[in-house]
């Protein structure tokens, strides 16, 4: 089973740059290959992967002469990623690739194959750069496929992916004993669950909204690309940083207590994009971040043998009368307390909750199929 783990770095100074000079190396080596392709390709003429390897091995040390103190697996891993993205191309999977600006995300593939980087407690070796701080321990046991180096705002990250066996799933038997309950996510809460439980939004992008915006007013005024400019733009990603963190963590403490806690989990299917549609509500909604908390709440129930049962995207969750099965038609996103003829009050996010529990205890015809264990 292949598992990834990313740990974030604390190089020095100088490793630091040498991050970002290969970062730019495997920029470079993109952009050269994908300019090579569209020649070959307007000429009639297509050039796979390995030739357009080969030819720019040719090339690249007359033309780039500072790549030589640079390893070369950034060039060779940049090229292979762009024979994938073509292969897709063509396919019909994905579009043309594009040239990679400077600007953009900075990341490169260290390894060049199984042993080519090594990991030792907190110390992670990497070639021509050698042995590198991390801030924690590798997760997972056994053996390393790829590292994937990348920087978010101020930080040095390394992606590992590890070949381990699958010893993380346990059997349904031991999970038999816990309740099946229903999960119904929202903007107030980000989960509350069917036994009464609720999980707070932490409405992070809200808490740092004045900042980011007296932050964006001071970019504004600086002059552009000059050095003010650029120590302007850290602050600011520095602090979309935090929000992202804050929001992740809360995010992964809330969907491994659920799981923990249930045999089998019912949920809702969303429709992130036509949600978003709502200009009222798109801010909000991008900031709870509905469709990745699922995601999570999706992979670690499979790990840990936990059904999932989500419903069909129409089922009426929070329209559907918990008690009677009678279906309020006029219930209006004001309403947070579901109020029935047959007596119950109720508030309208449990009353969704408890309505995808039965879901998850019926899994009738009418819903989808549970997810798949891996």
């Amino acid at each position: 089973m292949l598992r990834s783990h990313k740990i974030a770095l604390n190089p020095n100074k100088t490793q630091a740059a040498f991050f970002s000079s290969h970062c730019g190396y495997a920029r470079v080596a993109y952009n050269a290959a994908l300019a090579d392709f569209k020649t070959g390709l307007s000429a009639d003429e297509w050039h796979s992967q390995m030739t357009l390897r080969r030819r720019f091995n040719k090339i690249k040390f007359q033309k780039y002469e500072w790549c030589k103190s640079h390893s070369q697996n950034a060039a060779k891993n940049a090229i292979i990623n762009l024979g994938d993205a073509i292969r897709r191309w063509h396919k019909g999977q994905n579009e043309f690739p594009k040239f990679k600006r400077k600007g953009g995300k900075q990341s490169y593939q260290a390894d060049n194959g199984k042993g080519t980087v090594k990991l030792q407690g907190k110390r992670l070796y990497l070639p021509k750069i050698g042995w590198v701080k991390m801030f924690e321990f590798l997760k997972f046991k056994g053996i390393i496929t790829r590292v994937v180096i990348s920087k978010t705002a101020h930080r040095w990250f390394a992606s590992v992916l590890v070949k381990s066996p699958d010893n993380t799933k346990t059997d349904k038997s031991d999970v038999s004993g816990f309740p099946i309950i229903g999960v119904d996510v929202g903007i107030k809460h980000l989960a509350i669950t069917s036994d009464g439980r609720d999980f707070e939004n932490p409405k992070a992008l809200d808490r740092y909204d004045r900042k980011l915006a007296r932050l964006h007013r001071g970019l504004s005024r600086k002059q552009f690309l000059s050095k003010n400019w650029y120590k302007q733009k850290m602050r600011i990603a520095r602090l979309y940083y935090r929000i992202s963190c804050i929001r992740e963590d809360v995010q992964h403490k809330t969907s491994t207590n659920i799981v923990r806690g249930a045999s089998k989990i019912g949920i809702e299917s969303l429709n992130v994009n036509g949600m978003l549609k709502n200009h009222r509500l798109a801010k909000a909604l991008s900031d709870a971040a509905l469709s990745g908390f699922l995601t999570m709440l999706k992979y670690k129930a499979e790990r840990r043998g936990v059904e999932i049962v989500e419903a069909e995207r129409w089922f009426p969750s929070s329209k559907l009368c918990s008690a009677c099965g009678a279906v309020k038609e006029d219930l209006s996103l004001a309403d947070r307390v579901y109020t029935c003829d047959c007596s119950l009050i109720i508030d309208r996010d449990l009353n969704a909750a408890i309505n995808l529990k039965k879901v998850a205890v019926s899994c009738t015809e009418t819903f989808k199929t549970p997810v798949e264990r891996v």
